[in-house]
């Protein structure tokens, strides 16, 4: 691990390396929980007609930490006894008891099951340090460091970037600040969706020519880490309680073991979840999509603790 700023500017390209190892890891399959919003993260906002723009920059692995992200596995939705919103044990690579039932769901080999399953079926979402370049929607975040959670789609653009398609293009790390780049995030709404397909990386520069100034930034980032420490996780009891709840189940349901559900079918690439809206009708029936990494997590928490 990086333990001081010289070395961080020395040790780039085995830190590249490293990187690159871990993101094959993840190709080839291998937050605080608070109902007030979490000051620490930066989130983009968007006009009335769902278009957004900001300019961020991916910041590399804090002080004594090797990875600049950390993926998150999660759940959310409804069952007949109420809501399921939980961090998966899967993230942890542990058994988890939703991924354990819609392993037998799945393999009871009924559509019903099928469909209860991708409705179950887990969210990817990752963590990064962020320095934020330009925030038309609120230029008070320009120039701070903030921590970032976005989904599979970016990280995508973040792994194109590391490991090009074609030999013609170099391979850039955009969690470097040196030789990184910055990301222009563009937000669309496209079918009802955000759509990121128009966010690009801009080419490679130095975030700041003062290392002193990329040193004292450096030092605010926040740690990743924390968010894989097994105490912000519910145990697998608790987890299985509350599903069970949710599902409105007795504790004679049969489920497979599956321990952390890399290969599970029912993930698709491009998870979506529906999200409740607060209008004219119930909460919990009035609802609307949203894309993965947009999903307010937080907003089902306050739901699921209005009921207990």
């Amino acid at each position: 691990m990086t333990t001081s700023f010289a070395s961080l500017k020395k040790s780039r390209q085995s830190q590249f390396e490293k990187l690159t190892g871990e993101l094959s890891k993840l190709n080839q399959g291998t937050q605080q929980n608070t109902n007030q919003e979490d000051t620490r993260f930066w989130k983009p906002e968007v006009d009335k007609a769902g278009n957004g723009y900001a300019v961020i920059r991916f910041l590399p692995a804090p002080v004594d930490e090797d990875v600049p992200f950390v993926r998150i596995w999660d759940h959310g939705f409804q069952g007949p006894g109420g809501w399921y919103i939980e961090k998966s044990l899967t993230t942890l690579n542990q058994k988890d008891p939703v991924s354990e039932y819609n392993t037998t769901l799945w393999n009871n080999g009924t559509e019903a099951g099928k469909e209860q399953v991708r409705k179950q079926k887990r969210r990817l979402s990752f963590v990064s340090n962020i320095y934020v370049v330009k925030d038309p929607a609120h230029p008070e975040n320009e120039g701070k460091t903030f921590l970032y959670k976005y989904g599979k789609k970016i990280f995508d653009k973040l792994n194109d970037l590391m490991n090009p398609e074609f030999e013609d293009e170099k391979p850039v790390n955009p969690f470097d600040l040196w030789e990184g780049a910055n990301f222009k995030l563009k937000i669309r709404q496209v079918e009802g969706y955000r759509n990121y397909d128009k966010s690009e990386f801009d080419s490679p520069s130095a975030l700041m020519d003062d290392d002193e100034a990329l040193e004292k930034l450096w030092k605010q980032e926040h740690s990743l880490q924390a968010f894989l420490d097994p105490k912000e996780f519910k145990s697998y009891d608790e987890l299985k309680t509350r599903l069970y709840k949710a599902l409105g189940l007795d504790g004679s349901a049969k489920v497979e073991s599956k321990a952390n559900d890399e290969s599970a079918p029912w993930d698709e690439p491009e998870e979506k979840f529906e999200k409740p809206v607060k209008a004219a009708q119930p909460a919990k029936t009035a609802r609307v999509k949203m894309e993965e990494e947009d999903d307010d997590m937080e907003f089902f928490k306050k739901l699921v603790d209005d009921d207990e």
